[in-house]
């Protein structure tokens, strides 16, 4: 899944950067060993997302039972112009931008306020990127579009090589989605330290985060009557036959989201609907899987205000200001750096 150079030039205001720090095919093989040669199997989440995987996220964002996406969306429709008052951001840094909808109302104010705006998108899949950074320029004749096309710490750490992007003047960076929610508590607070101490001191991060709300709501937002969740989720049986040479049948697995109460989260999975035997060419391994086992995607995390102080000062962040949506269901945060 190593990400592709752009083919096509969009625009002298366009560039897209391949900015991954490791080999990605050497990645799945090794969280593939780590998590599938053996029950309890498991995978990262950052594998559903080839090009399929990233437009079925996309329909997923519009799914009536799917809120987070409505209440985040709303609250940076009312509030894009306050966030870039509040930050002074000259540019906009997001990290897992995938097609930078949402975005568009912080880029809508960020044109307003600055003569040349600057956006800087990261993703994993370069496809995307294009397709977002063609649209954004028609709607912003003012705007230059970087993309970094990787993983989250490949951005950070190139994010000084794009022109522009270490210009006088704050960032605002962006987090948006819940993403942190894919990660346990270590692994999320490891994370904002990184973001954390790739910041000047006058820079800010819009953190967006889901929040506790009851199971029957939760459950139903991953959990679609459409099918579009459970397409997605399937669709990584597609990426590991593509990129392993598995034999995976996803007529032979089921989707399943229960919300898991005393951790607090969703967790995305694969359940085999029979006793099955897949293989894969690499690495080379045999998998015996029994019917009803489960292999798990994604963990989707709701935060309580407890839980975001915690990991806020485990990673050296600071609230600068804070935008929710009705009974808390959704937040956005604006956090500026804390001491060292």
């Amino acid at each position: 899944m190593s990400a592709e150079p752009s083919a096509v030039s969009i625009s002298p205001r366009y560039s897209r950067q391949v900015v991954e720090e490791r080999d990605a095919h050497a990645d799945l093989l090794a969280d593939f060993r780590a998590g599938m040669l053996e029950p309890p199997r498991s995978l990262p989440p950052k594998y559903f997302y080839d090009a399929r995987g990233s437009q079925l996220f996309d329909a997923i964002c519009d799914t009536p039972e799917y809120y987070p996406t409505r209440l985040e969306a709303d609250l940076l429709e009312r509030h894009a112009e306050a966030i870039l008052e509040a930050s002074g951001a000259r540019t906009l840094f997001e990290l897992g931008s995938g097609t930078s909808r949402k975005t568009e109302y912080l880029l809508a104010a960020l044109e307003a306020r600055v003569s040349a705006p600057h956006y800087v998108a990261n993703d994993v899949c370069g496809e995307i990127l294009d397709e977002a950074g063609a649209r954004l320029l028609q709607r912003f004749d003012q705007m230059r579009v970087d993309s970094l096309c990787g993983d989250y710490a490949a951005a950070l750490t190139h994010l000084a090589d794009v022109s522009g992007a270490q210009a006088d003047g704050p960032r605002l960076f962006a987090f948006l989605g819940s993403s942190l929610g894919n990660f346990e508590d270590a692994e999320a607070a490891a994370l904002l330290r990184r973001i954390r101490d790739t910041m000047n001191p006058e820079d800010r991060l819009l953190l967006g985060l889901d929040r506790v709300k009851p199971r029957p709501v939760l459950e139903a937002a991953y959990n679609d009557a459409a099918g579009v969740t459970a397409a997605f989720n399937l669709n990584l049986l597609s990426v590991l036959n593509t990129e392993l040479g598995a034999d995976f049948d996803p007529e032979g697995f089921e989707h399943r989201a229960p919300f898991v109460e005393d951790l607090s989260r969703i967790e995305m999975h694969l359940v085999s609907r029979r006793q099955q035997t897949v293989r894969v060419s690499e690495p080379e391994a045999v998998l015996e899987i029994a019917e009803g086992e489960v292999i798990r995607t994604e963990i989707s995390r709701k935060f309580s205000r407890e839980a975001i102080d915690r990991l806020l000062t485990a990673a050296g962040l600071e609230h600068a200001a804070q935008w929710s949506a009705p009974e808390e269901w959704y937040s956005l945060f604006l956090l500026r750096p804390g001491a060292d």
